[in-house]
């Protein structure tokens, strides 16, 4: 396993969009008390990712119907669904200069209720004391998820079963993919959303990364 950048301009992980807004004034000042209480930058880059992991709720977990995707949108509301999370650690670590992007897996909804393959987004971000990227999910865990903070074994919220068809990518992408953006912003709620998920990419690089 290797995970790979999409591009080779580190710069690309460290942009300001409308989806991962690290110029918000909240998410400012989130990652400088995060930062000011660090050791050093490894220190950060556990803090934050902790702090969003356990912080900011899935929705579904408190089964809140507002859909949010901006990183400010998630900050503010204090949940978000696993793209809207990792939108909000990507914002906070690149508020600190530390590259960070997006990763995606391809995941059976429910094994019983929902046995479907959607999409299910995490993040990638740079080490620079040890140069290489790790992947980080910031879901949020619960009985059966019990994602860590790793920088030598990966430990993700869900073990790929490639035996049941899910896959994994193990490439950073420095923005949102248009797939899962639109249905992140044309659903008007989850409810409505759940009925509606990604279950692919719109960059060709998932297939058989």
């Amino acid at each position: 396993m290797k995970i790979v950048p999409y591009t080779s301009n580190i710069n690309e992980y460290l942009k300001s969009d409308d989806i991962i807004d690290h110029e918000n004034v909240q998410i400012k000042a989130l990652a400088e008390k995060l930062y000011d209480r660090a050791c050093n930058e490894l220190d950060f880059i556990r803090s934050a990712y902790e702090y969003v992991r356990d912080n900011i709720s899935h929705s579904a977990d408190i089964n809140e119907d507002i859909i949010t995707c901006s990183a400010s949108e998630v900050l503010a509301a204090g949940h978000g669904i696993c793209f809207a999370k990792a939108h909000l650690l990507a914002a906070v670590l690149r508020c600190k200069g530390i590259p960070a992007g997006l990763c995606y897996q391809r995941l059976i909804l429910d094994d019983e209720a929902a046995p479907v393959l959607i999409m299910h987004g995490l993040n990638g971000v740079y080490l620079k004391e040890y140069k290489k990227w790790i992947r980080l999910d910031p879901r949020g865990n619960k009985n059966g998820v019990n994602a860590q903070f790793s920088v030598d074994r990966e430990q993700l919220a869900f073990p790929v079963r490639s035996e049941k068809g899910e896959e994994d990518c193990f490439i950073v992408f420095p923005e949102t993919d248009r797939r899962i953006r639109e249905k992140l912003r044309n659903n008007k709620t989850r409810t409505e959303l759940w009925e509606d998920l990604p279950t692919e990419l719109e960059n060709p690089s998932m297939r058989g990364a």
